[in-house]
Protein backbone atom coordinates (compact mmCIF):
# COMPACT_ATOMS: atom_id res chain seq x y z
CA UNK A 1 0.00 0.00 0.00
CA UNK A 2 1.37 3.20 -0.70
CA UNK A 3 1.75 6.25 1.31
CA UNK A 4 -1.23 7.91 0.02
CA UNK A 5 -3.55 5.03 0.26
CA UNK A 6 -2.04 4.27 3.81
CA UNK A 7 -2.95 7.75 5.24
CA UNK A 8 -6.70 7.55 3.34
CA UNK A 9 -7.70 4.40 4.69
CA UNK A 10 -6.24 3.73 8.08
CA UNK A 11 -7.74 5.56 11.26
CA UNK A 12 -5.36 6.42 13.88
CA UNK A 13 -3.78 9.70 15.07
CA UNK A 14 -0.26 11.54 14.83
CA UNK A 15 2.60 13.13 16.61
CA UNK A 16 5.14 15.54 15.13
CA UNK A 17 7.95 16.18 16.91
CA UNK A 18 10.52 18.98 16.48
CA UNK A 19 13.49 20.45 18.47
CA UNK A 20 14.57 24.12 18.18
CA UNK A 21 18.21 25.22 17.79
CA UNK A 22 19.26 24.06 21.37
CA UNK A 23 17.75 20.56 20.88
CA UNK A 24 14.44 21.43 23.11
CA UNK A 25 11.83 19.14 21.26
CA UNK A 26 8.30 19.80 21.49
CA UNK A 27 5.91 16.79 20.57
CA UNK A 28 2.08 18.38 19.08
CA UNK A 29 -0.85 15.89 17.93
CA UNK A 30 -1.00 16.23 14.26
CA UNK A 31 -3.79 14.99 11.64
CA UNK A 32 -2.72 12.80 9.13
CA UNK A 33 -0.25 14.53 6.50
CA UNK A 34 -1.28 15.45 3.11
CA UNK A 35 0.81 13.18 0.41
CA UNK A 36 1.79 15.29 -2.10
CA UNK A 37 3.81 12.34 -3.63
CA UNK A 38 5.82 9.19 -2.63
CA UNK A 39 8.19 11.16 -0.71
CA UNK A 40 6.64 14.36 0.16
CA UNK A 41 4.38 14.79 2.37
CA UNK A 42 2.59 18.32 4.13
CA UNK A 43 0.85 19.79 7.43
CA UNK A 44 -0.52 22.59 8.20
CA UNK A 45 0.73 24.98 10.96
CA UNK A 46 -0.42 27.72 13.00
CA UNK A 47 1.72 30.20 13.88
CA UNK A 48 2.92 27.86 17.14
CA UNK A 49 6.29 26.82 18.58
CA UNK A 50 6.11 23.47 16.03
CA UNK A 51 7.03 26.14 13.18
CA UNK A 52 9.05 28.46 14.83
CA UNK A 53 11.28 25.28 15.95
CA UNK A 54 11.31 24.47 12.06
CA UNK A 55 12.80 28.09 11.04
CA UNK A 56 16.02 27.19 13.38
CA UNK A 57 15.81 23.41 12.86
CA UNK A 58 14.37 21.59 9.79
CA UNK A 59 14.55 17.74 10.69
CA UNK A 60 11.43 16.45 12.46
CA UNK A 61 9.53 13.05 13.40
CA UNK A 62 6.00 11.70 12.99
CA UNK A 63 4.89 8.97 14.43
CA UNK A 64 1.32 7.73 13.01
CA UNK A 65 -0.70 5.32 15.26
CA UNK A 66 -2.79 3.32 14.24
CA UNK A 67 -6.78 2.79 15.40
CA UNK A 68 -7.08 -0.93 17.15
CA UNK A 69 -5.40 -3.17 19.36
CA UNK A 70 -1.45 -3.63 19.64
CA UNK A 71 1.20 -1.38 18.18
CA UNK A 72 0.82 -0.34 14.66
CA UNK A 73 1.48 2.76 12.66
CA UNK A 74 4.32 4.74 10.79
CA UNK A 75 7.58 6.63 11.84
CA UNK A 76 8.34 9.31 9.56
CA UNK A 77 11.88 10.58 9.57
CA UNK A 78 11.52 14.15 7.59
CA UNK A 79 13.32 17.33 6.99
CA UNK A 80 11.23 21.05 5.72
CA UNK A 81 11.92 21.66 2.33
CA UNK A 82 9.45 24.84 1.63
CA UNK A 83 6.58 26.15 3.30
CA UNK A 84 3.35 27.80 1.97
CA UNK A 85 1.64 30.89 3.06
CA UNK A 86 -0.67 31.39 0.17
CA UNK A 87 -3.63 31.81 1.62
CA UNK A 88 -6.21 30.14 -1.23
CA UNK A 89 -3.51 26.79 -1.06
CA UNK A 90 -3.45 26.63 2.64
CA UNK A 91 -7.44 26.29 2.34
CA UNK A 92 -7.53 24.01 -0.37
CA UNK A 93 -5.40 21.69 1.88
CA UNK A 94 -7.73 22.21 5.05
CA UNK A 95 -11.12 21.87 2.88
CA UNK A 96 -9.24 18.21 3.23
CA UNK A 97 -9.57 17.66 6.60
CA UNK A 98 -12.33 20.23 7.84
CA UNK A 99 -12.50 18.64 11.29
CA UNK A 100 -8.82 19.62 12.53
CA UNK A 101 -9.05 23.51 10.95
CA UNK A 102 -12.10 25.36 11.81
CA UNK A 103 -12.72 27.82 8.87
CA UNK A 104 -13.87 30.83 11.57
CA UNK A 105 -10.75 30.33 12.55
CA UNK A 106 -8.73 33.20 11.66
CA UNK A 107 -5.18 32.90 12.95
CA UNK A 108 -2.28 32.45 10.24
CA UNK A 109 -2.02 29.15 8.62
CA UNK A 110 1.00 27.91 6.80
CA UNK A 111 1.66 24.67 4.29
CA UNK A 112 4.65 23.04 5.93
CA UNK A 113 6.42 20.68 2.93
CA UNK A 114 9.03 18.20 4.10
CA UNK A 115 11.10 15.34 2.34
CA UNK A 116 10.40 11.97 3.42
CA UNK A 117 14.08 10.43 5.00
CA UNK A 118 13.17 7.40 6.07
CA UNK A 119 9.85 5.64 7.17
CA UNK A 120 10.15 2.99 9.53
CA UNK A 121 6.87 0.58 11.39
CA UNK A 122 5.56 1.55 14.60
CA UNK A 123 7.90 -0.52 16.48
CA UNK A 124 11.34 -1.96 15.53
CA UNK A 125 13.82 -0.78 13.13
CA UNK A 126 13.28 -2.38 9.66
CA UNK A 127 12.73 0.39 7.12
CA UNK A 128 9.57 0.19 4.88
Amino acid sequence: MNLSDYFENVNGFGILATADEDGMVDLAIYAKPHVIDETTIAFIMRERLTRKNLKSNPKAAYMFVEQGKGYTGKRLYLTKIREESNTSVVEMFRKKQPEICSPKDDSNKYLVHFQIEDIRPLVGDKTT
